[in-house]
């Protein structure tokens, strides 16, 4: 079959659609829309976006969810429309689609977006502009740092993060201070970029939040980040932290940093009734590669968890490794 010939069946497949989409029957008009999204036809957009305009929600609703499936600035434009629709689940819809969007030439359409009434509205198209990584997202995106809405401060965080630049530390190192502990964490992830000291004194001082999930990101994050490689210390301190969760994220960080003064207090935790803490201690040991490990490691190769079983196994051949080297 010819290129013009593909080209002129596809033509007329949307033009048989079009049809249907003036159909009095709203469940044939919504089927039409998902052959439409099916046809991966870019020339679909205009119709779909027409279809946002349909009098029956699920039209709308079918409509945006299949322009998920395309990209660029129509496509955009057309969900800008559809995530201020009064009803909710074709703005849920849009929002979806919109997290979908790749085309940094799509972010013209979302920016007015960002300061609209709605709070749901802010954070659909915050969360939209991170994904589209266009550095005039900047502005705005500090801006919404300062809205009353976590939700929306969060995904401020998250365009912020997503672009990477040095210049946006400051506010994302005053974000950490925020009063919602969702906003800190997203805050602490975002800063994972940076081989700043202040950033990491910033990530470090996260191990001491009041909030569990704020510590376990710390933890985390500080093991990534070559510039903190002297929050061995503090670390260490989280191995006593009242959530396990916390201590398994601080003994990964403590692995990868290969701190051998905290090999002890790692083995300890072979005997935990948690088996994902056991599996992540083992594997610790096997990163830090002490010697004196080898006792408690030859007992876990008798653990209940074939997981933590193999994680000793590959910790004991570490250290022979590094015995023999």
């Amino acid at each position: 079959m010819s290129a013009a010939f593909e080209a002129f069946e596809a033509f007329c497949d949307l033009d048989e659609l079009a049809g249907r989409l003036a159909s009095v029957d709203a469940g044939e008009r919504r089927v039409a829309v998902i052959e439409f999204a099916n046809s991966g036809d870019p020339a679909a957009v205009p119709y779909l976006a027409a279809c946002l305009g349909d009098p029956d929600p699920g039209v709308r609703r079918q409509a945006a969810l299949a322009l998920g499936e395309f990209d660029g600035p129509a496509t955009a434009e057309a969900l800008a429309r559809a995530v201020v629709d009064s009803d909710v689940d074709v703005a849920c819809a849009a929002s979806v689609s919109l997290a979908e969007l790749k085309d940094p030439a799509a972010a013209d359409s979302l920016f007015p977006l960002v300061t609209h009434a709605s709070a749901f509205v802010r954070q659909s198209a915050l969360r939209a502009l991170k994904e589209l990584r266009r550095k005039e997202s900047m502005g705005p995106a500090l801006r919404a740092l300062r809205d009353p809405e976590a939700i929306v401060r969060i995904q401020a965080v998250g365009v912020i993060g997503f672009l990477k630049l040095d210049e946006a530390i400051p506010a994302l190192k005053a974000a950490t201070a925020d009063t919602d502990p969702s906003v800190r964490r997203a805050a602490i992830s975002a800063l994972s970029f940076s081989e700043t000291d202040g950033a990491a004194e910033t990530v470090i001082k996260g191990l001491e939040d009041t909030d569990w999930l704020v510590r376990e990101t710390s933890a985390e994050v500080v093991g990534r980040m070559a510039c903190a490689r002297h929050a061995a210390d503090a670390l260490i301190v989280c191995l006593s932290d009242g959530l396990w969760q916390v201590r398994l994220k601080a003994i990964r960080s403590l692995g990868r940093m290969k701190v051998k003064p905290a090999a002890a207090l790692i083995a300890a935790s072979l005997t935990h009734e948690q088996a994902n803490l056991r599996k992540e201690a083992a594997a610790a040991l096997g990163e830090i590669a002490d010697p004196r490990s080898r006792p408690v490691l030859e007992q876990a190769l008798g653990d209940p968890d074939p997981e933590v079983r193999k994680n000793a196994r590959w910790a004991l051949v570490q250290i022979d490794a590094a015995v023999a080297g």
